[in-house]
């Protein structure tokens, strides 16, 4: 390895990251990321503030013991008129668990003057000795140039006299930040330039903000000009637009650069896992267009695409998707082609001949130009196939269900809504009618399928609908318009599917989504 070339990233989804709003860690998320941080191969993890709050006072207490990566604190400098050795939340940084310290100060005389409302020389003071104090207390340290770009436009020698401060002080680092995230590449490239007159590149770091949405391109931008200390957050997590996005940064760096990271080609699979896990302890939805991760970024609808794919992937990808741990996904929609649909049914294990498949796109297109939408419903796609080819049963046929809906206030003056579904199914050649309540129509009527099944069919004990979605498809009919509703299910084994149904009424379209739900958790499980 190059060491000139070498890259040290410096992940801050505990400390910044925590400062997205909405977003409070519990002790245990923050051990099960700062785990997958580590696996991953991150130089430095940065875990939060001690001393600040009850949680991060907790979780530097733990005995965290990393096998590649350094478990840093963040704090502030000293306070202005206290020494070092005498400043509580300095102190409380030596005596954390850490082994590396990254201290944030001001490097703009404007926010020096302003927001501290002190002097150029005390603000340099407070440098010197925090750095100083952290090199007696043999800790690592690491200097993040608070509003640095800001400052360099404005006062260009006072803010690389701050850098040049902290350096003489020993800190191994020197963090260029972009605090605001006002700044573009070509700028950021052009300051380096100045500040590598002073400051040597192999001690220099860079601190993006994704304001401009250039978070990613301004840290490439500094590593090209000469930067190797990187840092930034999984999922792009930070104050206001976030913070440089790891995840993105990361594989760009290690598949498409020639400098090189702690994170082997072998750990980079597991990046969409890791930004999976973010997303379900922050119970989010993770942007289907993330890039690398994304549950679409290597998705292909069109026909002429998938085609293309099927034959050589690198005519519609810019890596091969295993590489991030992601997976190829081929649409079925009705711009699908043939490609398309062998693609799918290769992965289903469905075999039919080349006059079926010409068959069921045209019954693709067919259901589509209904309002139909199978490009992220494929529960429904699969079962649509399988029924075409005589591949699936019927658990259970419908004879017909009624829905009624009371609005009323109670005798404690309580407005409330009742819903009740009553439901006359045919199981197994059994009659059965049910009734359940629920709190919407559609939650009734599950509530009723349920009861009339549970006996015939038990692992629907462990079916959970997860997430419903409706869209208006004829807007122009008004009350009279064709809906769409996509269902969300899960079950024990983890799994999730979607499903589809489409009705000019938004309860019987419902009940179509459900029961494709039903059925495609009964087919798995008498199949397996």
């Amino acid at each position: 390895m190059n060491i000139e070339n070498k890259i040290y990233l410096f992940d801050t989804t505990l400390r910044d990251g925590q400062q997205t709003t909405g977003v409070n860690f519990s002790v245990s998320d923050k051990m099960t990321i700062a785990k997958s941080l580590d696996e991953l191969g991150v130089d430095y993890i940065e875990g939060g503030w001690p001393g600040a709050n009850p949680t991060d006072n907790d979780f530097f207490s733990r005995n965290l013991n990393f096998s590649k990566s350094k478990f840093t604190a963040f704090g502030m400098t000293r306070r202005p008129g206290r020494s070092a050795e005498n400043d509580p939340g300095l102190n409380s940084l030596v005596n954390s668990n850490a082994n590396t310290i990254c201290l944030v100060g001001k490097s703009s005389s404007f926010q020096v003057k302003s927001a501290l409302g002190i002097s150029e020389d005390e603000n340099l003071s407070m440098l010197s000795d925090s750095f100083n104090y952290l090199n007696i207390k043999n800790k690592e340290s690491i200097y993040d140039a608070e509003h640095f770009f800001d400052g360099f436009k404005q006062n260009k020698d006072y803010s690389l006299k701050c850098l040049s401060t902290a350096l003489n002080s020993d800190a191994r680092w020197i963090v260029l930040c972009d605090t605001n995230g006002g700044t573009l590449p070509n700028e950021i490239s052009e300051i380096i330039d100045e500040v590598k007159k002073v400051i040597p590149k192999e001690r220099l770091g860079i601190h993006a903000h994704n304001d401009t949405e250039n978070g990613v391109a301004n840290a490439l931008a500094a590593v090209n000009t000469g930067v190797r200390h990187v840092q930034g957050t999984i999922n792009g997590l930070g104050e206001r637009c976030g913070n440089t996005n790891l995840v993105s940064l990361i594989p760009s760096l290690v598949l498409k650069t020639n400098f090189h990271t702690n994170i082997s080609k072998e750990n980079l699979k597991s990046l969409t896992k890791l930004s999976n896990t973010l997303s379900e302890i922050l119970n989010e939805t993770k942007p289907k267009n993330a890039p690398y991760v994304g549950e679409n970024a290597f998705s292909h609808k069109g026909g002429l695409h998938a085609s293309a794919v099927a034959k050589n992937p690198s005519t519609y990808e810019h890596i091969d998707p295993e590489l991030v741990g992601n997976s190829r996904n081929v649409i079925i929609s009705d711009q699908a082609g043939k490609a398309n649909l062998i693609s799918q049914l290769k992965k289903l294990s469905i075999k039919i001949d080349s006059e079926e498949i010409n068959q069921i796109l045209e019954l693709i297109k067919q259901k589509e130009a209904e309002g139909f939408s199978y490009d992220t419903a494929l529960a429904s796609f699969e079962l649509l196939v399988r029924r075409h080819v005589g591949q699936i049963q019927e658990y259970f046929n419908l004879n017909k269900f009624r829905v009624t809906d009371e609005r009323r206030w109670n005798a404690k003056g309580k407005l409330v809504i009742d819903s009740e579904a009553t439901v006359h199914l045919q199981v197994k050649n059994e009659e059965k009618m049910t009734v359940g309540v629920g709190n919407g129509p559609v939650n009734a009527i599950d509530s009723a399928l349920r009861q009339a099944l549970i006996d015939f069919y038990p692992t629907l004990n462990d079916l959970k609908l997860t997430d419903y979605k409706v869209m208006i498809l004829s807007s122009d009919k008004g009350t009279g318009a064709i809906t769409r509703v996509h269902i969300e299910s899960t079950d024990n084994s983890k799994q999730h599917w979607t499903t589809v149904g489409v009705s000019s009424n938004i309860i019987d379209a419902s009940y179509n989504a459900i029961y494709d739900s039903i059925t495609y958790k009964l087919f798995n499980d008498l199949n397996k």
